[in-house]
């Protein structure tokens, strides 16, 4: 085979040219330009990274969180009733009403004045009479019972991020205070806004101090509160799953959607508020009801409710 054969096979590379002097003086040029470019270019900017939220040691901030279906799933209400019928604080007939009640506030998904009117009524018919002392005890048995499986996973890490970031965390709700306040010792919360109910010598008068705190007296609330703490409001952060809310979510600088109604959804994202859902299940998203109570739970308390009102007449 001639010598020269094996190149003419493809695998085999040519022969390389000679470089020329033009060669030489383009790949130089090449290089130098090369080591220039990186040299001139501006630094690469990376993007700015989401500020940290809740802030550590911002001591001007706190978190303020409703309580019913933002924190608990249900009415602690509901839950405080159930245990003092159990210990026969009321009839059957009041049980009846308070699983209406319920019912209704899980299918609406929202508080309704009218309807909180009606639970603070019954509320306030049971509790009359009573001393201050008995109930905070009985309180501390019907959490245990009734209340603290009901609290969400998701809202609970939220609070326990700002507790976690040096920050004071108090609960907003037109439950009695002195249910209010259990829940958040329980929870590990700084403490709790709520409704007064009059007392005299320790014993319940069934009259309230003011008004329900729910809707726009929650905001004043909280105003206040910031005023004696010396929070700035624009540094805070609130949490609530009713448009009744909207005056207490709009005070501070980090309002937050928690299982939110539609008109606080709809009201979240026109604003560009941020929203958590911890709900599951297509029915629950859109109505409200905790995936944990199921349909089945509903309809169950719903036919006690009938049967008792049947057994009254």
């Amino acid at each position: 085979m001639p010598s020269g054969a094996l190149f003419d096979l493809g695998w085999v590379p040519r022969r390389r040219r000679p470089a020329t002097a033009r060669s030489v003086l383009a790949g130089e040029a090449a290089a130098e330009a090369a080591r220039k470019s990186t040299q001139d270019a501006p630094p690469v900017e990376e993007a700015p990274a989401e500020p940290e939220f809740p802030v550590v040691g911002d001591t001007a901030a706190a978190a303020f969180f409703d309580l019913d279906n933002t924190v608990m799933q249900g009415a602690a209400l509901f839950h405080f009733g159930r245990g003092l019928y159990k210990r026969h604080f009321f009839h059957k007939r009041d049980l009846a009403r308070f699983a209406w009640q319920q019912i209704y506030f899980r299918l609406a998904g929202s508080e309704n004045p009218e309807h909180m009117a009606d639970v603070r009524n019954s509320a306030l018919s049971i509790v009359q009479g009573h001393r201050v002392a008995e109930l905070m005890s009985i309180g501390e048995e019907i959490y245990d019972e009734y209340m603290a499986e009901r609290v969400w996973p998701g809202t609970r890490a939220l609070a326990q991020a700002h507790l976690d970031a040096g920050q004071k965390v108090w609960l907003v709700t037109a439950a009695p205070v002195e249910t209010a306040t259990i829940i958040a010792r329980r929870l590990g919360l700084t403490g709790a806004l709520g409704t007064v109910a009059e007392s005299v010598g320790g014993v319940y008068t069934g009259k309230l101090v003011g008004e329900p705190l729910h809707g726009p007296a929650k905001a004043e609330a909280v105003r206040a509160l910031a005023a004696a703490e010396g929070l700035d409001l624009s540094h805070c952060a609130a949490y609530s799953d009713s448009a009744n809310d909207i005056p207490m979510l709009s005070l501070v600088g980090h309002p937050y959607a928690i299982n939110p109604d539609s008109r606080l959804r709809k009201h979240a994202r026109e604003q560009g508020w941020r929203l958590r859902d911890y709900r599951t299940g297509r029915k629950a998203a859109k109505i409200g009801i905790p995936a944990a109570a199921g349909v089945g739970a509903l309809a169950g308390g719903a036919a006690a409710a009938v049967a008792l009102q049947r057994r009254r007449r």
